[in-house]
């Protein structure tokens, strides 16, 4: 009887081992098959591993710097920026040339330099109560594009003073270096027409009246409270030229013009 007994203790006790070890060997198997984090090695995801039977690989997002979505820049578009110029014309002229000498013509100026400058009116870099209020509702694909379009215009050729030509040539083609005056053409070029990269304006036919008043701009008031590079070497400049020297070389820019194109010889009025 006792060992009837001790028999059937022993039996049960291997079903009840076998029934516990069919129970987990599910959960052995599916952990085998899908890792934990922990159990992972370094660096891997299940999410978005595709190693990781079973589990889509997740698109990774990406954002933009700043946190926000915004549109690549364009070169300009000058048949966009030709509506977009169209306010700017009762001032500049609708193809850039304008007729009061106190507004400069824009007309075969470069496009860098355009974006360059109402950029800078836009945040009140460069202090202009008329422009800094044209300027704040232009993107920067806008001010690019107005730029495109003046740069496709040609700008029309003035007449500088014959008896202030000599003077204003010499200024501008060798300057003056007993007094530290730089020839005007090391930045502005030979033709007048600037150096688009480095944002040096195209000069050439520019209004004697406006550059006048640009020049005793900077000769009286030097920089103030602007801090633009090119601002800062205009303003040096022009305090070491005395009233007839501003005057010479600003009549001799309105006549320095040519009809050809950039790559040939410049034609000295």
């Amino acid at each position: 009887m006792k060992f009837r007994h001790a028999a059937a203790a022993i039996t049960a006790l291997l079903v009840m081992t076998a029934a516990a070890a069919q129970t987990a060997a599910p959960a052995k198997s599916a952990s085998t098959l899908a890792p934990s984090t922990a159990e992972a090695k370094p660096g891997a995801n299940p999410a978005t591993d595709p190693a990781t039977p079973g589990m889509p690989k997740a698109e990774t997002p990406t954002a933009p710097a700043g946190g926000e979505a915004t549109a690549a820049l364009k070169p300009g578009d000058a048949t966009a920026g030709q509506g977009k110029a169209a306010v700017c014309g009762a001032c500049h002229g609708m193809d850039g040339n304008s007729t009061d000498a106190q507004y400069p013509r824009l007309a075969g100026q470069s496009e860098q330099y355009i974006a360059a400058q109402l950029a800078a009116f836009k945040t009140g870099k460069r202090m202009n109560p008329i422009m800094m209020g044209f300027a704040q509702s232009l993107s920067e694909q806008d001010m690019h594009d107005i730029g495109a379009y003046f740069a496709t215009k040609a700008s029309l050729p003035g007449v500088a003073d014959q008896a202030l030509v000599e003077q204003g040539q010499t200024l501008y083609r060798q300057g003056d270096m007993d007094r530290g005056i730089p020839a005007c053409m090391a930045c502005h070029g030979p033709d007048g027409r600037g150096n688009p990269g480095a944002h040096y304006p195209q000069v050439a036919s520019q209004h004697a009246k406006y550059v006048e008043a640009r020049l005793k701009g900077w000769h009286d008031n030097g920089a103030q409270s602007n801090d633009d590079a090119h601002t800062k070497i205009m303003a040096g400049i022009a305090q070491k030229l005395d009233d007839k020297d501003i005057a010479a070389v600003a009549s001799y820019l309105e006549g320095l013009h040519s009809n050809e194109p950039a790559s040939a010889a410049p034609a000295t009025p």
